[in-house]
């Protein structure tokens, strides 16, 4: 199992999602990818399972909101370190390596 969860908070955000998640994934290979859908309508869910299968879905029973979409969605979580990150954030190549360093650094 992995160290690292990325948590990403989504609530009808599918185009978000198909913009910035392949970027996530192509370049977080050392964490476990989660997507904590706040009670979407949109075809978001359908979006992740028949592209990103590896990512995990956590489902909210309704839309939370941003914090309470989170603290509900971390209850199901285990991994060691946590990120939360929008949506709507592109990453680049090795921006994970620098936090993991750290966090193992001072841990």
């Amino acid at each position: 199992m992995k160290d690292f969860a990325i948590i990403i908070l989504n609530w009808n955000g599918k185009d978000l999602l198909n913009k910035f998640l392949p970027f996530l994934v192509k370049y977080s290979q050392e964490a476990t990818i989660y997507v904590a859908d706040n009670a979407s309508t949109d075809d978001s869910l359908a979006f992740l399972k028949e592209n990103y299968p590896e990512v995990k879905i956590l489902r909210n029973s309704e839309n939370y909101g941003y914090a309470k979409g989170y603290n509900e969605a971390l209850k199901e979580v285990s991994e060691k370190y946590l990120c939360l990150i929008n949506s709507d954030i592109e990453v680049t190549e090795n921006w994970l390596n620098p936090i993991l360093d750290l966090f193992e650094r001072n841990h």
